[in-house]
């Protein structure tokens, strides 16, 4: 199985609500990529 990563690809974060969870989505953020969504 192969995961294609590009600038076009955008990511959903799983934990996000979570202190670890909300702080690498910010720190992706900072970095370019395309935050979309979020779960718990």
């Amino acid at each position: 199985m192969a995961i294609l990563v590009d600038k076009s690809t955008r990511v959903v974060v799983q934990g996000i609500t979570g202190k670890e969870g909300a702080f690498h989505a910010a720190r992706c953020k900072e970095y370019g990529t395309t935050v979309v969504g979020g779960v718990t």
